[in-house]
């Protein structure tokens, strides 16, 4: 078959925090994708562009590049398509939907943390794909690094994943993201690779080993849509992988839809990325990813064909959903209040939550009983929580209900889904990780020791244990413990799990927070809640530090007398409160209770503010 040997398509697949978008950077730099003073400029990890990518640190979206590289033997310059896919496992929808666009992965590892969760997962869909895999060990100047035992830990991960001889026998670069080189030579632990200067070993292993596009010259038009945009000035953009044909601007094209219905559409717009920017062109031909405008509605994993001999390209699919959460419009006494601009009715809820369902191929939005609220289903807390967060970034007020796990029905059982996690933890705080896991009914499947004073444990534990557990892990481990988790499948319901011991404590009447109120009650347990903020009836002010649920009058005053005191009024410290993200409200949200999201403010609440109808549920269940 004829074979395009001016590009490669290439996704660059890891662990969280291994290093992919410091080596894209590297690359786009290396490459001549910008003047030698804008180089210097630029700002690292190019690739973030989302405010909350860069706060973070994580990627969440999965983004292409194209960088052009000239050989240094002077031969014809060549594209190489780079997919830049996230590494934190919630975002798995991304990685697999980068997977359809390319011919080949580069797998990054750390070379101190090796392998780990979402590691294991990136390379079992690779290797599900057929796709080749050139190893990158990058960081090797870490002063903990252990080449040697990576190396061997990545190949017992292939042969774990029953990757055949093909597949095993990959090539290996050794790499510093950070400083921008590579080697094909292994350097010492903790060092950066000596014979290099730069990334071109890495550039001409992957020239080497992922293969250039072939296409049958005769086949019809073929163009998968694998990613969607949006343009002030164009409308709705989709990313297309072209397999077979070429498209050019202003072609007629038959857009084959996702229930199987064509419709006739003409390409008003047709761009190719070079680096980070996107630049007009004629023509797309098999093998290239491109950018085209002209179809209003179009969606992720629809085909682009030839009106005279339409063929459907397969539809992209995604693992189930894990975690499922309510969110619905503010139904607290303070909606509104906020501010000016703020977006706050059931059809604005609605109509972003379905916006969100066109870009994010692994969200579900299911209708419930309420016509103001819905139950969105994602792969995990995180993928849900950026969610609610850019929301609230929007101007949208919420009521968003406790995360729970998505069940299912086999064999006439409920199976609850599952999560292999990977925990690693100085070597004192094994105790108190083991009696966290107990309780949250994890199994433990492997222990290692490194000799380093550190340890390595895998566990099995049912995805509804791991909600609310990261702040408790941080609290046991003095915050150098380390937890991944990654989706392992689903087994049979586990049973009851507790895993908040202490109550709430719930403001009792409307009113504003007083200091002499929080002297009074920080005896009582944690206050979430500073001075002069307004709370409502049924608003969670603060954690308790018995189990039960606590009311308590926060908005308390000190009376004033005429009569003189012999001494002077005592002066009492208040204990500053603490201020709970959205991410810790949602682990700490009880069954009965919700957060209120608003773009000032985040507040726990109870589902029923009322005291006296509380009273009564409690008293009812107590009775049954």
């Amino acid at each position: 078959m004829p074979t395009r040997h001016d590009i490669r398509n290439v996704a660059i697949v890891a662990h969280v925090d291994h290093g992919k978008t410091t080596i894209v950077d590297a690359m786009l730099k290396q490459a001549g994708a910008f003047a030698a003073h804008a180089a210097e400029s630029l700002d690292d990890r190019m690739m973030d562009s989302n405010d909350l990518e860069r706060e973070k640190g994580i990627t969440i979206l999965a983004k292409n590049t194209a960088v052009k590289y000239h050989p240094k033997d002077g031969g014809e310059p060549i594209t190489i398509n780079i997919i830049d896919t996230p590494g934190h496992a919630d975002f798995g929808g991304e990685v697999e939907r980068g997977l359809s666009m390319v011919d080949a992965v580069v797998l990054l590892v750390d070379a101190s943390e090796g392998p780990l969760p979402q590691t294991r997962f990136v390379l079992r869909k690779a290797l599900q794909a057929r796709m080749p895999v050139i190893l990158c060990i990058n960081k090797t100047d870490r002063p903990d690094s252990r080449i040697d035992e990576v190396v061997n830990e990545t190949y017992d991960l292939f042969l774990d994943l029953d990757a055949d001889e093909d597949q095993i026998e990959f090539p290996i670069v050794y790499a510093c993201g950070r400083d921008g080189i590579a080697s094909l030579t292994k350097p010492e632990d903790g060092t950066v690779p000596a014979d290099s200067d730069s990334l071109e070993p890495f550039f001409t292993t992957i020239l080497e080993h992922v293969p250039a596009p072939e296409y049958d010259e005769e086949a019809p038009l073929q163009a998968h849509v694998t990613n969607l945009d949006a343009d002030n000035f164009l409308g709705r953009i989709a990313l297309c992988r072209v397999e077979q044909g070429e498209l050019r601007k202003g072609q007629t094209v038959t857009w084959i839809k996702r229930d199987g219905t064509q419709q006739n559409v003409r390409i008003t717009e047709l761009m190719m990325t070079e680096a980070l920017t996107r630049k007009p062109a004629e023509k797309a031909g098999p093998g290239d990813i491109c950018a085209i405008a002209g179809i209003s509605d179009i969606m992720i994993g629809e085909t682009l064909a030839d009106p005279e001999n339409p063929i459907a390209l397969p539809l992209i699919t995604v693992d189930e959903p894990a975690i499922s959460m309510t969110i619905g419009t503010n139904t607290s006494p303070l909606v509104g209040k906020g501010g000016k601009g703020h977006k706050v009715t059931a059809r604005q809820v609605k109509d972003r939550l379905d916006k969100e369902l066109i870009g994010n191929v692994s969200l579900r939005v299911l209708d419930t009983e309420r016509p103001d609220a819905w139950e969105v289903q994602g792969r995990g807390e995180l993928a849900l929580a950026i969610l609610v967060e850019t929301m609230r970034r929007e101007g949208f007020e919420l009521t968003v209900g406790k995360p729970e796990v998505v069940t299912k029905e086999i064999s006439g059982k409920v199976h609850e889904p599952i999560e292999r996690m990977t925990i690693d933890s100085p070597e004192e705080h094994l105790g108190a990780i083991t009696q966290l896991m107990a309780t949250r009914k994890g199994r433990m499947e492997t222990m290692t020791n490194h000799g380093s004073g550190w340890i390595r444990m895998e566990w099995i534990v049912p995805s509804r244990g791991l909600i609310g557990f990261r702040t408790e892990f941080l609290t046991q481990t003095r915050g150098t413990g380390i937890a991944h988790s990654i989706f392992e499948g689903h087994e049979p319901w586990f049973g009851e799990l507790k895993t908040r011991n202490n109550g709430s404590l719930v403001a009792d009447r409307a009113g504003t927070v007083t200091p002499f109120a929080m002297i009074n009650l920080q005896e009582r347990g944690v206050i979430f809640t500073e001075a002069g903020t307004e709370v409502y009836e049924g608003m969670i002010i603060g954690e308790n530090s018995r189990s039960d649920d606590m009311d308590v009058n926060i908005t308390k005053e000190k009376k004033l007398t005429n009569m003189r005191a012999a001494s002077a009024d005592s002066t009492e410290n208040v204990v500053p409160p603490r201020k709970l993200s959205l991410e810790q409200s949602l682990e700490f949200c009880r069954d009965d209770e919700c957060i209120e999201v608003t773009p000032e403010t985040v507040r726990i609440r109870k589902v029923v503010l009322d005291q006296k109808e509380r009273g009564r549920t409690a008293s009812r269940a107590k009775r049954n």
